[in-house]
């Protein structure tokens, strides 16, 4: 039966729902720790320990958190794969692109496959940079991220390819939760105006909260 589902277009929609609407509760969590940074580096030290520390002692140290990035892996792993087996699909239903582009398509709508391969380049650099520190800039310090960030967000370069990437994370938000809702049937007509606003508010909310850090830093309120 589980194949069965994830050979049809609906079941590879229904992973791709479920799949982002992980993240975007893990995205909503992740914003609201990143804002601890404005007070201070003790604060924002002080909650990156705590997540390592979240369930003791019946879970040991670091077990949830390694807990939670399987959870994301699956997620980011299930929503790619669907993703791309079902824009397979699609250029193989229609191998012609469309003489007249569709007038009501908007630019979120057009870009989602871009906007996910940009998102998945980011998120391998993110790991790259503020986890490992394999390519971070002046000098990674483990267990200090408040310093980390400040690093990274103090170069032109880190500051680009973080506002590049939460730009076409806001894009991808703003539509992907309008597709979930209406691939597991939230969508009505009575409904269909409040889900288009709850998708904009949320867009709005996370690329400006995340945005704000790198701001933050470049006009020195974070330092």
């Amino acid at each position: 039966m589980a194949r069965t589902v994830w050979d049809s277009s609906v079941g590879k929609k229904t992973v791709m729902a479920v799949s982002g609407l992980i993240m975007l509760l893990y995205l909503v969590a992740h914003m609201i720790g990143n804002l601890k940074i404005y007070f201070g580096a003790g604060e924002f030290n002080h909650y990156a320990h705590w997540l390592r520390t979240i369930g003791e002692p019946v879970m040991h140290y670091e077990w949830t958190l390694w807990l939670v990035r399987v959870v994301l892996v699956v997620a980011v792993v299930a929503h790619a794969v669907s993703a791309y087996q079902l824009s397979r699909r699609d250029i193989r239903a229609r191998p012609d692109r469309y003489v007249h582009r569709k007038p009501r398509t908007s630019y979120a709508t057009r870009t989602m496959r871009w906007g996910g391969i940009i998102l998945g380049l980011f998120i391998v650099w993110h790991l790259l940079d503020l986890t490992t520190g394999t390519v971070h800039s002046g000098g990674f310090q483990e267990g200090h991220p408040y310093q980390n960030v400040v690093d990274t967000f103090s170069t032109w370069y880190g500051d680009v390819v973080y506002i590049v990437a939460m730009l076409a994370l806001g894009l991808h938000i703003r539509h992907g939760f309008w597709s979930a809702a209406q691939t597991l049937g939230a969508g009505s007509g009575n409904r269909d105006r409040a889900l288009k606003t709850v998708a904009n508010v949320l867009a709005l909310v996370l690329t400006a909260g995340f945005l704000s850090v790198p701001v933050g830093v470049m006009i020195g309120v974070v330092s």
